[in-house]
C-alpha cells in the first residue's frame, strides 16, 4: 500500500489550485524552475470522461514529470461507480493523491450533479468519497469544496465530509453563489478547524481564495491556524510565487519566452507545417498575466495576442526590448 504523502509534508502546506486550461504541464514546469509548491494539482478531469471518447484528452491532461511529485489528480462527476474506476486509473498512473471536486460552479458540471451541486447532496458526496477510496489502492483521497451553495453551510456541510475521514479538505472560503466576487471569508477558518478537531483530527484543512502573494499566504496561515493554503489566480504570470521573489522586468519577459517554448516542446506532435499548433491560443491567458504594470505593457500584450508559436513570441519580446 502506498504511503499517505500528506503525512510527510511539513506545515504550512502550499498547493497549486486545479484550474482548467491553466495548470497544465507547461505551467507546472515553470514552477519546477522558479519555485515549487509543496503539492502540485493537475487540471480537473471528468471521472466518467476517462471511459468515454474523451479518454485520450483526459490522459493528456494527466501527464506529469517525476519531478512533480507529490502530485494530485482532481476528478469531477457525480457517479460513484465511475469514481471508483477512475480512482483505479489514477492509482495506476502513479499519482500521489486523488482529489474530488465538490466546489466548481460550472453550469455543465452542476447540471450532471457534480462540482458545487454536491454541496446540496451530502448523501451522494459521501458515496462518491467511499467509492474513490475503494478504487484508490491506498492513495489518499481529499476534497476541494466551498463554504456553502447559496449561503454559509459550514456547520452542516463540512462535518459531512469530515465524517468520511479523508486526508485533506481544501475550502474555497466563498459560497457557490458568490463565485469569485466578494472577498473570501477567511474569518470562517477557525470555525472549520474546530469542527475538524472534534470530528476528524487527522484531516488537514487548507484555505483557498484571494491569496495574492507568498507573504500573504503565510500571514493568513498564522492568523487562522490552517494547515496550509491553496493558491489559484495569484499564480498566473508568477512562477516565482513560492520563492517569495519579485522578478525584474527582464526576468518576466524571459519567462514569457521560456513558458512558450516549454509549451511548444510538449506539443511537438500537434505542430503543423505552418509551425503552429491549435492549442497555442491557450498560452494567451498566461501572456496577459505576465505583461502587466510596466511602460508599454498594453502594446506588448496586444502584439503577443497575435503570435502563433514560441518563435514568434521570442521575436515580439526581442522587438519590444529594443
Amino acid at each position: 500500500m502506498k504511503k499517505n504523502f500528506w503525512e510527510k509534508l511539513k506545515t504550512p502546506i502550499m498547493a497549486t489550485a486545479p484550474m482548467s486550461g491553466v495548470t497544465d504541464e507547461a505551467f507546472r514546469q515553470m514552477f519546477l524552475r522558479y519555485g515549487r509548491p509543496d503539492v502540485f494539482w493537475t487540471e480537473f478531469v471528468s471521472a466518467d470522461g476517462l471511459f468515454s471518447k474523451g479518454r485520450k484528452y483526459c490522459l493528456e491532461i494527466l501527464k506529469f514529470l517525476p519531478a512533480e511529485h507529490p502530485i494530485v489528480a482532481q476528478l469531477f462527476g457525480s457517479d460513484p461507480l465511475y469514481f471508483k474506476k477512475a480512482a483505479e486509473e489514477i492509482a495506476k498512473l502513479g499519482f500521489d493523491g486523488i482529489d474530488i471536486n465538490m466546489g466548481c460552479p460550472d453550469n455543465d458540471i452542476e447540471k450532471k450533479g457534480g462540482g458545487a451541486a454536491l454541496i446540496n447532496n451530502p448523501k451522494l458526496a459521501k458515496e462518491i468519497i467511499r467509492a474513490a477510496k475503494k478504487g484508490a489502492a491506498g492513495i489518499p483521497v481529499s476534497v476541494k469544496t466551498r463554504i456553502g451553495y447559496n449561503k454559509n453551510q459550514v456547520t452542516e456541510w463540512i462535518p459531512a465530509l469530515l465524517e468520511e475521514n479523508i486526508a485533506a479538505i481544501t475550502v474555497h472560503l466563498r459560497t457557490r453563489k458568490e463565485m469569485s466576487g466578494p472577498p473570501a471569508h477567511w474569518e470562517l477558518a477557525q470555525e472549520i478547524l474546530k469542527l475538524r478537531d472534534r470530528i476528524a483530527p487527522e484531516t488537514l484543512i487548507l484555505g483557498n481564495g484571494d491569496v495574492k502573494s507568498f507573504a500573504e499566504a503565510h500571514k493568513l496561515i498564522k492568523e487562522t491556524g490552517l494547515d496550509g493554503v491553496m493558491i489559484g489566480r495569484g499564480l498566473l504570470g508568477n512562477p516565482w510565487f513560492f520563492s517569495g521573489r519579485v522578478p525584474l522586468l527582464l526576468e518576466r519577459l524571459d519567462a514569457v519566452i521560456e513558458h512558450a517554448e516549454i509549451f511548444d516542446n510538449l506539443h511537438k506532435k500537434d505542430i503543423g507545417k505552418n509551425g503552429c499548433c491549435k492549442q497555442f491560443d491557450s498560452m494567451k491567458k498566461h501572456f496577459h498575466a505576465y505583461t502587466k504594470g510596466f511602460n508599454g505593457a498594453k502594446n506588448l500584450r496586444e502584439s503577443l495576442m497575435k503570435v502563433k508559436n514560441s518563435i514568434e513570441t521570442r521575436k515580439v519580446i526581442k522587438e519590444f526590448l529594443k
